[in-house]
């Protein structure tokens, strides 16, 4: 073989080493820039995570498993918590029960007024959660010439006003806001066609909405009850004024922490904050796996 020949089969082979090299130089050089990038926003990103995480630890480091077990044993607390998971699951089955058809009818029509019914719901959210109690108690006292909603209500048999159904109505006020919120971006991400075709080959508009969207919004409206439960637990001003903290009646676990600070029972009152934190833990990993699975 010739020096010639040599060269030709070879230079195909040194130019694809070089071409190979110049890549490697080029996606170490990108990956050096992009360096800090990335030093940056998840520097920004962990002093959160970070700060939740202190507030934990600070808080197992203050209480013992003692103060914890001897906490748990109050009859007060071991009410106050199965009112707290009765009441915070019928507000979340009542704001998703709202929050569909509000969701998805300002998802999908244009109606007269949409901006402002829009704006209404918003309003919890934005609203102090003091003036939400004080709004509640005013409208159920409110005198309407002769008649009075409480008044009302407690002749049938059902008061409201400081007794276990104003904490779930308390907390339904705050928390169908944040589901209507996730249930219309939900029903956004879903493709309107699918319901039209549907009604082609025969369907009612209830029919198409029943069979075919509802399946396709089923992790929204899991995620929607799992937001609006959170919601509830943590729910404390309008159940304050609004429910009031009658211990083995209206008191929940929020109001718990709030009445053992106010007898000075520090421990007490971090141990039931844990407790909430554990509660809390325990339905959004239920809820994560039901819904969306763990890698979701």
């Amino acid at each position: 073989m010739s020096l010639d020949q040599e060269s030709v089969q070879t230079t195909p082979a040194s130019q694809t080493n070089e071409r190979i090299g110049q890549s490697r130089r080029s996606d170490r050089r990108r990956r050096r820039s992009d360096a800090p990038f990335f030093i940056v926003m998840g520097g920004i990103s962990a002093t959160f995570i970070l700060l939740i995480v202190l507030l934990l630890i600070a808080d197992l480091r203050f209480t013992s498993v003692a103060d914890f077990r001897a906490a748990l044993a109050k009859p007060e607390i071991i009410a106050a918590m199965k009112l707290t998971i009765t009441s915070c699951s019928v507000a979340a089955i009542l704001s998703l029960w709202v929050a569909v058809p509000l969701g998805y009818l300002l998802s999908r029509y244009r109606f007269p007024l949409r901006w402002l019914v829009d704006t209404i719901v918003d309003i919890p959210i934005v609203l102090p959660p003091l003036v939400l109690g004080l709004s509640l108690l005013i409208l159920f006292h409110q005198k309407i010439g002769d008649w009075q909603l409480e008044t009302f209500l407690g002749d049938l048999g059902f008061p409201v006003t400081y007794r276990w159904p104003a904490v779930v109505l308390a907390q339904f006020s705050v928390a169908c806001a944040f589901a209507v919120r996730t249930m219309r971006v939900t029903f956004d991400q879903i493709d309107p066609r699918t319901e039209d075709v549907a009604r082609t080959l025969g369907c009612t508009r209830g029919q198409a909405f029943l069979t075919v969207t509802l399946p396709q919004a089923r992790r929204g409206m899991i995620a929607a009850t799992t937001i609006a439960w959170a919601r509830s637990l943590g729910e404390f001003g309008p159940i304050l004024v609004f429910a009031g903290a009658t211990r083995m009646r209206t008191e929940v676990l929020s109001t718990t922490v709030f009445l053992e600070l106010s007898v000075g029972e520090l421990d007490s009152a971090v141990a039931v904050s844990l407790l909430m934190v554990a509660m809390a833990i325990v339905v959004l990993l239920i809820l994560r796996i039901l819904g969306t699975g763990l890698n979701a």
